[in-house]
């Protein structure tokens, strides 16, 4: 019999939990940080590197990959695992928030949502059926159902109506998944910065019935005082024997507020992002290498950190390399920020296992109060 998806609650230090999700395909020990593989790759990494740096789940992205190389081209090639070397667990996302973005792209109805490509602009029409298809196609292990994210700010009646028909295109979207053991799918709660709408969307999901929940329509330019005042109650209000997902966060101080509030699961594109800008993120804040300060410093980037750039490498030569736009750049700097955001998590996860989340909490701002060790 083919393993089921499961998630156990090992320990909690306030509203912060530390568990395991366990799949087919391995387990994912939370709160768990996901890169962001769009276009089935972590940009400037090999499979291998992002797996060294501690992660235990990737995400894939619906809508680029229905687009190009096409779903179907993938399953005939054995499945995203296979396609893109990576054979522990996956997550894909809906496609709905990137259809969303295309603006005048895109024409939205009950059935779903008519676009035209970015790529080519060729017509495509993204259902809740459709993406439950694509995904399954794709093989992904967690699978998220098909929703609406609409941009903030924006009126009550507007979220509303979006977080109603999001609601219905959710219980369309477990329909179509089916029963498939071994795969997971979430279901995504929306409601904007509205606590009734909140609640009124969290218990539809809990009556349609999921295997996780995400808290959606975050993160969207609503800014992070906003954000943790709705994390403040939105996890609450999600089953606490599931595992609680908040998408497309975020920077490092993000992550530990939202850990704080009970979110087990996140992810973002921010650590491969800043790599290629030549922006790194520390324990002590975030630096620019590209900064003329750099230019003679024989320290790496954080003397406490084992990641390759730092054991080998000086700012001297990464802020060079990445002046002369230098391929390795992207791949020494992005390798950097994404084993320091599993390192976070390895801290946070450990913190709470021990009930000090809170002496971890204090040292983690601490040390970012101090900023960027002095230049020679």
């Amino acid at each position: 019999m083919t393993q089921r998806f499961s998630f156990s609650l090992n320990a909690t230090d306030g509203r912060a939990r530390a568990g395991m999700i366990s799949t087919p395909r391995g387990e994912i020990r939370t709160p768990a940080f996901m890169p962001v593989g769009t276009a089935a790759t972590v940009k400037a990494m090999l499979p291998e590197s992002v797996r060294a740096t501690g992660a235990d789940i990737l995400l894939g992205n619906t809508y680029h990959l229905m687009l190009r190389p096409t779903a179907e081209r993938i399953a005939r090639l054995g499945g995203l695992h296979k396609f893109m070397n990576w054979d522990r667990p996956i997550l894909t996302d809906s496609g709905g928030f990137q259809v969303m973005s295309l603006a005048d792209l895109r024409k939205m109805s009950e059935a779903g949502v008519r676009f035209k490509s970015h790529i080519d602009g060729s017509e495509h029409m993204l259902s809740p059926e459709r993406s439950m298809e694509i995904q399954k196609l794709l093989g992904s292990d967690i699978v998220m159902c098909f929703d609406e994210c609409p941009a903030l700010p924006a009126s009550v009646d507007k979220v509303a109506e979006s977080m109603r028909l999001s609601m219905r295109w959710a219980r369309r979207s477990r329909e179509a998944f089916g029963d498939r053991p071994g795969h997971a799918l979430f279901g995504i709660q929306q409601g904007g910065v509205t606590k009734d709408l909140r609640s009124e969307s969290a218990e539809k999901l809990k009556e349609i019935g999921f295997d996780g929940y995400a808290v959606g329509g975050l993160a969207v330019g609503e800014g992070q005082e906003v954000m943790f005042s709705v994390l403040d109650y939105a996890p609450d209000m999600l089953p606490t024997d599931k595992p609680r997902y908040l998408m497309g966060v975020g920077k490092p101080d993000d992550i530990v507020g939202a850990v704080e509030r009970g979110i087990d699961m996140m992810d973002c594109v921010l650590p491969s992002r800043s790599g290629r800008t030549g922006q790194a993120w520390t324990r002590r804040g975030q630096v620019n290498i590209k900064n003329a300060r750099h230019a003679d410093d024989p320290r790496p980037l954080d003397e406490q950190c084992t990641c390759p750039a730092c054991r080998n490498y000086s700012r001297a030569y990464l802020h060079h390399v990445m002046r002369s736009g230098e391929i390795i750049s992207s791949m020494l700097l992005t390798w950097h920020n994404l084993h320091y955001f599993q390192e976070l998590m390895q801290g946070l996860r450990d913190a709470i296992s021990v009930g000090d989340l809170g002496g971890f909490v204090r040292g983690f701002h601490s040390l970012r109060s101090e900023g960027d060790i002095d230049p020679l």
